[in-house]
């Protein structure tokens, strides 16, 4: 009876993970995606949303292809006696992958959509980068970033 929940327990596991390091990477990138003004800023976009536009069958062998034991990073990981594939970490980096893009575009429309004179007026009170970030942008676009993570 106990083997039927190993399951269950296997996939709040994965999605807990992977989850949990989306939302960091995720925020990380969207934050620096919505203040960078860059040519380069559209063709970075492009590269990290791809995962949404992809077949998850060609997400799946360029992941085995990155990641198996002759792949580019396999092979290197491999020589650490890491392996990754077909393992509750690799099923963590291919969920990561997937949802990955659903992270950065919520995120990044919430930071967007931040009010940037209320973040100059902490900064006029004498706030830091990290303060004003954490104490004024963070909480003004936490919907959207729990609305990607969800």
């Amino acid at each position: 009876m106990q083997d039927a929940w190993v399951p269950l327990l296997l996939s709040l596991k994965v999605a807990g993970w992977a989850t949990a390091l989306d939302i960091v990477l995720g925020v990380a990138a969207a934050f620096m995606l919505a203040r960078w003004r860059s040519p380069l800023r559209d063709v970075v976009d492009s590269l990290l949303t791809l995962p949404l536009v992809l077949p998850p069958t060609v997400l799946g062998y360029y992941l085995l292809v990155l990641l198996g034991r002759r792949g580019v990073f396999g092979a290197w990981l491999d020589t650490l006696g890491i392996q990754l594939v077909f393992t509750w970490q690799g099923a963590v980096i291919a969920s990561m992958v997937v949802a990955f893009p659903l992270i950065l575009k919520s995120a990044r429309t919430a930071f967007e959509s931040v009010d940037p004179h209320l973040e100059r007026a902490a900064r006029t009170l004498g706030l830091g980068e990290a303060a004003v970030f954490f104490r004024v942008t963070l909480p003004l676009a936490a919907r959207g970033i729990l609305a990607g993570a969800l």
